[in-house]
């Protein structure tokens, strides 16, 4: 068994048993990805996967028993190698950090900021994606550590740990009619149309919660992944915005207004996740602790199954 052999089984269950996408991934052909399943399999005497033909549909028995040991094999080949980057060069790397745009944009500036400053031989590898773009980067391995408001706290592979609360704002022109309404209510909001983030990004899901709850459909006649958009188009005069409350600042923003609405929307958690097992090099816990000081290197190391430094 090699380790291209463990990563061919991985990338097959994960492409859904497509072996192109898998011959893709791994920058080699089809029939080599067959050739290493069947290698395997006639070592292991055993059937990794059900077929019809050539075509495999899933797995067999056994063949779900070893993907699990695939995983912590593929996961521990990685902390072997950042385990000797740590001792040879304590100072260096590399860090990747998989968050929103919102977060990239209104939380985490100051952090990088005082991480480079703090550590300017680390290279730091900012991605923005979907919240399960990140759960995926994560567990993949691929990123380090993520930052979201969604589907981080419900992936049991994943630790995770609060970051800070927020709640949404509701913004409109200087001028509009609902500056009026006091006090705000869902119904009057509800009665024009609105703008507001995609469905799954920076807790849309609440927002549609808040006015299923009070018997109220809101005509969302345009959607966005980030706040800049939304705050363009409502001051266009297309409809209310809604959005995350850091992302509104009356310098930045003269011709919008921001209304009252801390009573209507319950409060976000964004939270910062690691993957279990994942091993962390030293400055990616001082990345988190700069995050939130109350996440010291021991209390996340002990969720995580690491050791601190």
């Amino acid at each position: 068994m090699n380790f291209q052999q463990l990563r061919i089984i991985r990338e097959t269950v994960r492409r859904g048993f497509n072996l192109t996408e898998v011959a893709n991934a791994l920058f080699t052909s089809q029939s080599g990805v067959s050739k290493h399943i069947k290698d395997l399999e006639d070592e292991l005497g055993v059937e990794l996967f059900t077929r019809k033909g050539k075509r495999l549909l899933g797995l067999t028995e056994p063949g779900k028993e070893l993907v699990v040991m695939v995983e912590r094999m593929l996961l521990d080949a990685g902390n072997i190698k950042r385990l000797a980057e740590q001792y040879s060069n304590v100072d260096a790397g590399q860090l990747t950090v998989v968050t929103t745009h919102t977060q990239a944009r209104y939380a985490l500036p100051k952090v990088v900021a005082a991480f480079k400053q703090a550590y300017p031989r680390v290279v730091l590898h900012l991605h923005q994606g979907s919240p399960q773009e990140i759960v995926q980067m994560l567990l993949d391995g691929e990123a380090d550590i993520g930052v979201a408001t969604e589907a981080l706290a419900d992936v049991p592979e994943l630790a995770s740990f609060p970051y800070y609360g927020w709640q949404h704002a509701v913004v409109v022109p200087a001028g509009h009619p609902l500056e009026a309404v006091q006090p705000l209510t869902l119904e009057a909001i509800a009665a024009h149309p609105v703008i507001t983030y995609h469905e799954g990004f920076t807790g849309r899901t609440r927002i549609d919660k808040a006015f299923a709850q009070a018997g109220l459909k809101p005509d969302v006649v345009m959607s966005a992944l980030d706040a800049d958009v939304i705050k363009t188009y409502v001051e266009l005069g297309l409809g209310v915005g809604i959005l995350a409350s850091m992302a509104f600042s009356p310098q930045r923003d003269p011709g919008l207004r921001q209304l009252d609405s801390s009573h209507l929307f319950p409060e976000n958690v964004t939270r910062i996740a690691v993957r279990r097992g994942h091993y962390l090099r030293g400055f990616a816990y001082r990345f988190i602790e700069l995050c939130a000081p109350e996440l010291t290197e021991a209390a996340v190391a002990d969720a995580v199954g690491g050791t601190a430094g």
